[in-house]
C-alpha cells in the first residue's frame, strides 16, 4: 500500500510539473508575442512571425490567419505557415469552418474535417494536401470581429488537437486581435495627423492668396472666415496701372479639399487675367472657359467681378450666379444687383455673345457690399438666420464705423466661440465715402497770380489703340468733375484722342510697347492736360495743321486739337526725354 501511495504521489507531482511547465510555456509565448506586437512597426510581418510561433508551439503542420475586410463580407488569408501557401485566398465571411468560427465568435476543434459539412476541400483537391483535423479560434475584441487563426493537422500522437491547444490558441488569437486593433488605430492617428498637416498647409496657401489688408483710407476691404480649415470662398482686389481697382468675390460649390482647389484655381485665374482684361463680363467669360475644361463632379463657382474707379466713384460689375450684391447709397436706400448669368463652370455657352452682361454704378459716396450666402444664412445668437434684411439693418446700424470695422461687426454676429459655423463667411466692401469727399472739395484759392494747381487725374497706359476707350472715358469724367459742361467735355475728349493717336502712330510708329502718361490739372478757371511720351524727340516745327480743303487722308488731327483747345504747346519734358504736349481749355 505504501508503494502504491508513493507511486500515485509521484504521478501527481509529475503531472503537476507537466501542467506547470505547459502553463509556463504558454505564458512565455504570450509574453513574447505581446512584446512583438507592442514594439513592431510592421503589423503584417509581426502577425506572420506570430503565426509561425503558434504553429510550431502547438505542433501543427500548417496554419493560416484570416482577416475580415472593411465591409465584413470577405475573409482573406494574410499570413500562412506550412507546406501549402494560401496567402490571398478569399472566402465569404460565413464560408467554411473559419467563417463559422468568425460568425459564432467561438473557437472549435474539428477532429475529422472530412465529416464536417462546412469543410471546403478545394485547396486539398488542388494541392494534394490532406487536411485531417482543424483547430480554429476567432480574433475579436469586445464584439468587434477581426478574423480568425486556423491550424491544421497536429503532429505526433493521435494527430488530434485537444482543449489545451484550443485554450492556448484562443488566448493568442485575442492578443493578436488586440494588436491589430491597436495597429489600425495608430495607423489612423498617423493618417489623421498627416491630413491635418496637409489641411493646415492648404489653409496657409489659401490665406496667402487673399490680398493684404489696406490702410483705413483704402476704398476696398474684405474678410474671409472659413467654416473648416480650408475654404471654398475667396475674394481679391488689386490696382491697375491706370489707378482703377479690380476686385472679385466667389463661392465654390461643395466643401473640403475639392472646393479649396477649385477656389485656388479660380482666384489665380482672375488675378492673372484681370491685369490685361479690364471688362469684367469678358473676364468672367474667359475664366468660365478655363474652368469648364477641367471642372469635375458637377462643381461650379458663383462669382462677382468688377472694376472700381476711385477718381469717378463708378463701378462696372458682372455677376455670374452669385448672391445679389447690395449698394447702400448715402440716403440709406439699398439697391440689389441680381445675377444676369449662370455660375461659372456649368456651361461653355456662358462665354458666347461677348461675355456676361455688365452693369455700371455710380457709388457717389455710397458703399457696395458683396458677400457669400454663408453670411445671409448664418445663425444669429437667438438661432435665427441673418437673412438679407438682417444684414441690411446691421450695416446701417454700424454705418459710423470704418468699412473694415463694419465687416468685422457682421462676422462677430455670426461667428461665436464654441459654435461651429454653418458655412464660410466672406464679405467685400467697396466704400466710396473718402474718395467722394476728396472729389467734392473745391480747388484751393490763392491771391495774385490766380488759383493754385490741383491734380485731377494721373493716368499711365501703353501705346495701344484699344486702351484709348479707357482714356476717353477717364478724360470725359474728369472734365465734368472739373466743372466743364458736357459739350466742352466731349470736345476735350476729341482733342486728347487725336493727340494720343498721333503719339501711337507717329512718335512710337505703331509699337505697342511704348508708355504714355496723361495728367489733368485744374488751374484756376482752366483745365490743363499734359500728355507725355518717351519716344524720340520730334521737331515741333514740322507739326503744323493742314489746310481743310486738302482732302488727303490724315493730317487733320492737329487742326482739330488747335480748334478745340485754347492753348496747345510742346514744352520741355522733365529729364529731357521724349515729348510733352500741354493743352489748356477754359472751363466756363
Amino acid at each position: 500500500m505504501h508503494s502504491i501511495a508513493m507511486n500515485n504521489a509521484r504521478t501527481q507531482i509529475d503531472q503537476s510539473k507537466d501542467v506547470m511547465s505547459r502553463i509556463s510555456g504558454h505564458l512565455e509565448l504570450l509574453s513574447d508575442m505581446g512584446q512583438d506586437f507592442a514594439t513592431s512597426f510592421d503589423i503584417d510581418v509581426t502577425l506572420s512571425h506570430g503565426l509561425e510561433r503558434i504553429t510550431n508551439y502547438v505542433g501543427a503542420e500548417g496554419g493560416a490567419l484570416f482577416l475580415l475586410n472593411d465591409e465584413g463580407r470577405k475573409l482573406t488569408c494574410t499570413a500562412s505557415v506550412g507546406p501549402i501557401e494560401i496567402i490571398g485566398l478569399t472566402l465569404g465571411s460565413d464560408e467554411g469552418i473559419v467563417g463559422r468560427c468568425v460568425q459564432d465568435d467561438t473557437g472549435e476543434i474539428v477532429r475529422d474535417a472530412a465529416k464536417d459539412p462546412k469543410f471546403k476541400n478545394a485547396v486539398d483537391a488542388e494541392t494534394g494536401f490532406s487536411t485531417r483535423s482543424i483547430l480554429c479560434a476567432p480574433m475579436s475584441v469586445k464584439g468587434e470581429k477581426i478574423g480568425a487563426i486556423e491550424l491544421v493537422n497536429k503532429k505526433g500522437g493521435d494527430g488530434l488537437f485537444d482543449n489545451n491547444d484550443l485554450f492556448l490558441l484562443q488566448s493568442l488569437s485575442s492578443s493578436a486581435a488586440l494588436a491589430i486593433i491597436n495597429a489600425r488605430m495608430a495607423e489612423a492617428l498617423v493618417e489623421q495627423e498627416r491630413v491635418r498637416r496637409e489641411l493646415e498647409l492648404a489653409a496657409e496657401i489659401q490665406r496667402s492668396l487673399l490680398p493684404a489688408a489696406g490702410d483705413d483710407d483704402f476704398p476696398i476691404h474684405g474678410v474671409n472666415c472659413p467654416a473648416r480649415t480650408v475654404s471654398g470662398d475667396f475674394y481679391d482686389f488689386f490696382p491697375l496701372a491706370d489707378g482703377r481697382i479690380c476686385f472679385n468675390l466667389g463661392d465654390v460649390s461643395g466643401k473640403g479639399m475639392n472646393a479649396a482647389l477649385l477656389m485656388a484655381k479660380t482666384a489665380s485665374l482672375y488675378r492673372c487675367l484681370g491685369k490685361t482684361i479690364h471688362e469684367p463680363g469678358k473676364l468672367l467669360a474667359k475664366i468660365n472657359d478655363e474652368v469648364c475644361e477641367t471642372v469635375t463632379r458637377g462643381m461650379f463657382v458663383t462669382m462677382v467681378g468688377g472694376i472700381y474707379d476711385p477718381a469717378t466713384g463708378k463701378v462696372r460689375l458682372a455677376n455670374a450666379g452669385h448672391e445679389p450684391p447690395l449698394f447702400l447709397s448715402t440716403d440709406g436706400s439699398y439697391t440689389a444687383i441680381p445675377a444676369e448669368a449662370p455660375p461659372i463652370g456649368i456651361s461653355p455657352i456662358l462665354s458666347s455673345g461677348g461675355g456676361i452682361p455688365e452693369i455700371e454704378l455710380d457709388l457717389a459716396g455710397g458703399t457696395l457690399y458683396v458677400f457669400t450666402d454663408g453670411v445671409t444664412e448664418g445663425y444669429l445668437e437667438d438661432g435665427s438666420e441673418m437673412e438679407v434684411d438682417g444684414l441690411k439693418k446691421l450695416l446701417i446700424d454700424n454705418a459710423s464705423l470704418s468699412a473694415a470695422e463694419r465687416l468685422q461687426a457682421v462676422i462677430a454676429c455670426i461667428s461665436r466661440e464654441g459654435i461651429a459655423l454653418r458655412d464660410d463667411l466672406t464679405l467685400l466692401a467697396i466704400d466710396d465715402a473718402l474718395q467722394s469727399a476728396g472729389r467734392d472739395k473745391a480747388p484751393p484759392a490763392t491771391g495774385g497770380d490766380g488759383d493754385a494747381e490741383k491734380t485731377m487725374l494721373h493716368l499711365k497706359f501703353p501705346s495701344q489703340p484699344d486702351r484709348l476707350k479707357l482714356v476717353r472715358n477717364a478724360v470725359y469724367d474728369t472734365a465734368l468733375l472739373c466743372g466743364c459742361s458736357e459739350a466742352v467735355a466731349r470736345d476735350i475728349v476729341i482733342a486728347i484722342d487725336e493727340a494720343c493717336q498721333n503719339v501711337i502712330r507717329h512718335a512710337y510708329k505703331g509699337s505697342p510697347d511704348g508708355e504714355v502718361v496723361l495728367d489733368i490739372n485744374r488751374e484756376g478757371e482752366s483745365i490743363v492736360l499734359m500728355l507725355q511720351d518717351y519716344a524720340d524727340s520730334v521737331d515741333v516745327s514740322t507739326i503744323k495743321p493742314r489746310a481743310l480743303d486738302d482732302v488727303r487722308p490724315g493730317g487733320l488731327g492737329t487742326h482739330f486739337i488747335r480748334e478745340i483747345m485754347d492753348e496747345v504747346d510742346f514744352v520741355p519734358p522733365p529729364g529731357g526725354t521724349g515729348n510733352l504736349l500741354r493743352m489748356a481749355k477754359k472751363i466756363s
